[in-house]
């Protein structure tokens, strides 16, 4: 089987998401980039991965601006502090490409309330700072990294936001390639729901004393059924 032609990079990719991501699709057989805002950060994940994996792994660590620059795709997984100012240095690089923004807008200490941008969501703020010519598609915010780091399969599902039909058609295929099921949930508009829905699973977490709570699309015909 061969391995995908396109180049991943995950931004804020020393982070515990974008290690699972990163594993995930590094796994699948892509080429990962992993950035850092500081080079000898994403060295280390890269050397911490490559232990699981195996050395003949595609994937290098590098700068956020040199892995957003190389790849095809680019995945922005950082906090929300850092979302806008993340997403400023990397808008040159991102031109003409798809983004997938991960990061959900908690406000600490109270990440169990769900948290309305002015601009209705963190995936609307980044259309917003990179522009029309950034495919912005929203996903990954409802799956733990504890579930991505670990082999068993997951039961959760990702709604994939934004972008047009084809661009969310793309992101479904890497939701797939980590072995998760992914849903079209349509325009950019609707990532408030997906985002909104982390500090509710978070909430239940705490609740029930679990770490890996999720969402599941029930009454469609499944791909894997």
């Amino acid at each position: 089987m061969e391995s995908p032609e396109q180049t991943i990079a995950i931004i804020g990719g020393t982070g515990k998401e974008g290690k699972g991501l990163a594993y995930r699709w590094a796994k699948a057989g892509y080429t990962v980039l992993i950035g850092s805002r500081v080079r000898e950060k994403a060295l280390a994940t890269v050397a911490e991965l490559r232990e699981r994996l195996g050395e003949a792994v595609r994937m290098e660590g590098m700068t956020n601006q040199e892995a957003a620059e190389k790849a095809d795709i680019v995945v922005l997984t950082v906090p929300y502090a850092a979302h806008q100012e993340t997403l400023l240095t990397i808008k040159d690089q991102v031109q003409g490409k798809i983004l997938i923004d991960v990061t959900v807008p908690l406000m600490p200490p109270k990440v169990t309330r769900v948290h309305i941008p002015p601009a209705g969501s963190a995936a609307q703020e980044a259309q917003n700072i990179l522009g029309p010519d950034v495919q912005v598609v929203s996903a990954f915010q409802n799956i733990s990294y504890e579930h991505l780091l670990n082999d068993h399969e997951i039961e959760c599902d990702v709604l994939v936001c934004g972008g047009t039909r084809a661009a969310r058609a793309e992101v479904i295929k890497l939701v797939e390639a980590a072995g998760l099921t992914g849903w079209d949930a349509g325009p950019i508009e609707n990532s408030i729901v997906a985002e909104g829905l982390t500090s509710i699973l978070i909430g239940i977490n705490k609740q029930y004393g679990v770490e890996s709570a999720g969402i599941r699309i029930t009454g469609v015909q499944r791909k894997k059924e």
